[in-house]
């Protein structure tokens, strides 16, 4: 059986996000029960309940692994942890910054398409973690693969290249690898982890539908939410990112696939679906779409 915990569902910056006055944020930072925090989107994966996968490594990830007893070490011998492995989907700050936590001389191995891999070693402090413990491995996009007991398969999302990659002007959609979507599997249902994706495609289509369970990009409600709250200057598809609502989003894209279960993460700040009480989340419970919150678990 595969179990995967939501150990963050927010989007870069959690929410409420430590720079923002916004009103979610200001309901959030009062302890609002209706405006529950999230940090910053990634999970964790296991076939047995003892060895856990992660996928994408968030600047939260020290304090996501002290919310959740699974990830805890055991008892002996002194120095320990049932992290088996990393898996990431990009090379965003927000997908690999957290892996600075896991510097402590402890054996796992980090995975990821060519690109992302790149990115870690054209920047020397990823140097920390050292390769003595920490083996690097590629994987081949499409091609499906064992890890802890999980089967996975990795699969390119149009997506952007990273914030600090950016040169002048919009870099366009990149679909080779740059964004990865994640198909996990342990005997049971399939599970599809895609927390950025710019747009829907013919073959993103054929691939999702009919799926047990998709954790899906829910950054932003509507295309122009950031500008409109004076949040910041770009849309979600400036960003790479589909809005939830409105011509071309993810209620759009997603109404005839006949998905089982669908989760929205990596929710922005901004975004007024994180308010339980909102119209917002009643037109997404609606459709048939749930919000992700940290420490929900999904069993197939």
């Amino acid at each position: 059986m595969l179990r995967v915990i939501l150990l963050g569902a927010g989007a870069g910056g959690g929410f409420p996000q430590w720079n923002s006055a916004g009103p979610g944020c200001l309901r959030a930072r009062a302890g609002d029960p209706a405006a529950l925090p999230r940090s910053q989107a990634s999970i964790a994966a296991s076939a047995d309940g003892e060895h856990w996968l992660l996928v994408n490594a968030s600047p939260d990830l020290r304090q996501q692994i002290a919310a959740t007893p699974a990830l805890h070490p055991r008892r002996h011998p002194l120095r320990n942890s049932p992290i088996g492995a990393v898996l990431l989907t990009g090379a965003e700050v927000d997908a690999v910054a957290g892996l600075l936590h896991l510097r402590e001389r402890q054996a796992f191995e980090l995975l990821a398409a060519a690109p992302t891999l790149e990115v870690l070693a054209a920047n020397p402090i990823f140097g920390a973690l050292n390769p003595e413990f920490v083996q690097r491995r590629g994987i081949t996009l499409e091609q499906a693969f064992s890890v802890l007991g999980i089967n996975v398969t990795a699969y390119a999302v149009p997506g952007k290249v990273p914030l600090f990659a950016e040169c002048e002007g919009d870099p366009g959609v990149a679909e080779g690898g740059e964004a990865v979507g994640i198909a996990l599997s342990a005997g049971g249902g399939t599970l599809h982890y895609i927390p950025g994706c710019a747009m829907m495609t013919d073959a993103l289509r054929a691939r999702l539908r009919g799926a047990d369970c998709v954790l899906f990009d829910g950054t932003l409600f509507t295309d122009d939410e950031m500008i409109r709250q004076g949040a910041g200057p770009k849309t979600a598809r400036r960003m790479g990112h589909m809005p939830m609502m409105g011509p071309g989003s993810t209620l759009d894209a997603f109404a005839d696939l006949a998905v089982a279960r669908r989760i929205f993460v990596h929710i922005n700040n901004t975004n007024p679906a994180l308010l339980s009480d909102s119209p917002e989340r009643a037109r997404l419970l609606a459709a048939g779409w749930e919000v992700g919150e940290d420490g929900m678990e999904i069993r197939l």
